[in-house]
């Protein structure tokens, strides 16, 4: 492996007029996509002038469309590198709905499948063949040696990187399996990737430094929005009924979590489903399939289910509790809204998601580097938990990216309030160090309280100072305000067996009242407090949309789903049944011109949506 450079974005490429107008008509024609969306063409271009590219774009962005459309243009086998049986299978079968040649090999390739792949490998008619990262590193897919492999396109790069959140071991071989390949030329994509993860990546894949592409982390039409714990399954259940109907994730922190939650939820009428790393293989893989297959499915899982989901109209990703790190949190609220319209998310936190992770990140066998790493992740996750200023703004920084406030989160449209704090902040920090620095978070709050816990006594903390200074705020209250204190240095947790409360680094000019302190006032005041919008924000339709015909193409999209046994957004995304309810074309010529009805779809599915907005 070669050492990595620092990458330097260079030049966004320009394709040629005729080159343009010749992938925009394949694009038309095959895809039923009028135009490439922002920054595809700089990926596109790059790779169809010999590239090899690193591209990083959001989810949502179209990073298949970006090795998809070269492979067509340029008629030569694609072989794509992809983490999960499920997301290859879908997309194989999007991509034979639009009659183009693909397929995938695993360990659920039938017989017939498996001849069908090989003959039209033989005969030069493959375009893009999809194969796991297990498989290419382990060397069982050596028939790859005498197939001409054109381009070798690798999804979830990040993978790649000893930096990155996921790193997976078969994906840092793949270096050696592009050598292998003779050198063949390669596209790396991934959503999520800082600069030190951009570079390792680069080393790990490339002798020279490949074409960068770091296209703007912003998702607007994600809605994000956090939340203190309060009842974390009320909290969740009650985002959820603001979509009724709608399919979503809930991402949990323990399977038993995911079971809880999908009981609670199933109660309620939903249809939720759990789904973690626990479950026996077919119940995981019906799990995922129903979630793929359906509408208005919610599935309540652990970090294990997500990775590679192709689903363009999960409207809400939910967080049940604080994720891994900024990178992850963006990355799985990025499944939601791929189809560019409006999706909700939601993510509750509280100290025990802090301290939890930080354990797993002490006791980990990573090297203390790496660890420094991971811990700088969490505290920037913590300082987005409990940001006083646009959240979208906060994230963006952590990439590097400045924005202007958003009108689109919770703190943007929640008329959030800050206050001085600085009196609040010393009356704790008094507690801490009166106490020893020796407690957990609850014990401290007791002696400010005034509250005669057995504990308190005990240790004679009733006899303190600062007993009862801060008897006039709640429980709830304090915890906001430690929180906060956190995330602004001025307190910190001991990572021993009591997560004892110290002095932080910023605590003393707290204490002295050389610093102001200004908090945040709405995780004060959220016990009870419903939220400000009795239905969500995802997805509003358009006036000229009668809801009824909408209902009734979901219903024949779901009848034509069922019987080619393939998702029902491989036959049409929502984005075209909402455009179809609401243009009502009479023609197979007015049907052609909606988004995402290509000549092949036309063909297949385009009468049959004409009978229903006819009535017949």
């Amino acid at each position: 492996m070669s050492e990595p450079a620092i990458l330097a974005e260079p030049e966004p490429v320009v394709l040629p007029d005729a080159e343009r107008e010749s992938l925009l008509a394949m694009l038309q024609e095959v895809f039923g996509y009028p135009s490439l969306r922002p920054g595809q063409e700089d990926v596109i271009g790059a790779v169809m002038r010999g590239d090899n590219v690193l591209a990083v774009m959001p989810t949502g962005a179209g990073k298949s469309m970006c090795f998809q459309l070269p492979a067509l243009a340029r008629g030569g086998l694609c072989v794509v590198v992809s983490p999960l049986i499920a997301l290859m299978r879908d997309q194989v079968a999007a991509l034979r709905a639009v009659g183009v040649e693909a397929g995938s090999l695993n360990s659920s390739t039938t017989p017939e499948e498996a001849d069908r792949i090989f003959g039209a490998l033989e005969d030069d008619r493959l375009r893009l063949l999809y194969l796991s990262p297990e498989r290419l590193a382990s060397g069982n897919a050596r028939f790859l040696d005498d197939a001409k492999v054109d381009l070798l396109a690798i999804d979830e790069a990040h993978c790649v990187s000893q930096w990155g959140h996921d790193f997976r071991p078969e994906y840092a071989q793949l270096g050696d399996v592009r050598r292998r390949l003779g050198d063949v030329q390669t596209i790396a994509l991934t959503a999520t990737a800082d600069a030190a993860t951009r570079d390792d990546i680069a080393g790990r894949l490339f002798d020279a430094p490949p074409h960068t592409v770091v296209h703007g982390f912003d998702r607007p039409n994600l809605r994000l929005a956090m939340q203190p714990k309060n009842s974390p399954r009320r909290q969740i259940a009650d985002f959820v009924a603001r979509y009724p109907g709608e399919s979503g994730i809930v991402y949990c922190n323990s399977r038993k979590q995911t079971e809880q939650l999908a009981q609670d939820l199933s109660a309620k009428g939903l249809r939720a489903l759990s789904y973690h790393a626990g479950m026996m293989t077919e119940a995981r893989e019906d799990a995922q399939d129903r979630f793929l297959k359906e509408d208005g499915v919610i599935v309540c899982a652990t970090v294990a289910f997500g990775m590679g989901i192709d689903k363009p109209d999960v409207r809400y990703v939910a967080h049940a509790g604080l994720p891994k790190s900024i990178e992850a949190y963006y990355q799985e609220i990025g499944r939601a809204g791929r189809d560019g319209l409006p999706a909700d998310t939601l993510t509750l936190y509280g100290m025990d998601d802090i301290r939890l992770r930080r354990m797993q990140i002490d006791d980990g066998d990573a090297t203390d580097t790496q660890k420094a790493i991971e811990r700088q992740r969490l505290n920037a996750l913590v300082s987005l938990a409990e940001a006083p200023q646009c959240r979208r703004q906060t994230l963006l920084a952590y990439f590097g990216e400045d924005a202007e406030p958003c009108g689109n989160c919770d703190l943007c449209t929640g008329d959030i309030e800050r206050f001085d704090g600085t009196v609040d902040a010393q009356k704790a920090l008094s507690a801490i160090l009166r106490t020893g620095q020796r407690f957990g978070m609850e014990h401290v709050i007791n002696v400010l309280r005034g509250d005669m816990t057995e504990r308190v006594t005990k240790f004679g903390h009733d006899a303190l100072p600062t007993f009862g200074v801060g008897k006039d705020r709640s429980m709830q209250q304090w915890r906001a305000i430690f929180r906060q204190l956190y995330a602004l240095g001025i307190a910190t947790v001991e990572l021993g067996e009591y997560g004892a409360w110290v002095v932080g680094p910023n605590g003393r000019a707290a204490l002295k009242g050389e610093a102001k302190v200004m908090l945040r006032l709405d995780p004060l005041n959220t016990a009870g407090r419903k939220p400000r919008r009795e239905r969500g924000a995802a997805a509003p339709l358009p006036d000229n949309v009668d809801e009824s015909l909408l209902s009734a193409l979901k219903a024949r999209r779901r009848e034509l789903a069922t019987e080619l046994s393939v998702p029902a957004y491989v036959v049409f995304p929502d984005r075209t049944l909402i455009e179809i309810a609401a243009e009502r074309p009479k023609s197979m010529a007015a049907m052609g011109s909606i988004h995402g009805v290509g000549a092949k779809k036309l063909e297949k599915f385009g009468q049959a949506f004409l009978d229903v907005v006819s009535g017949e």
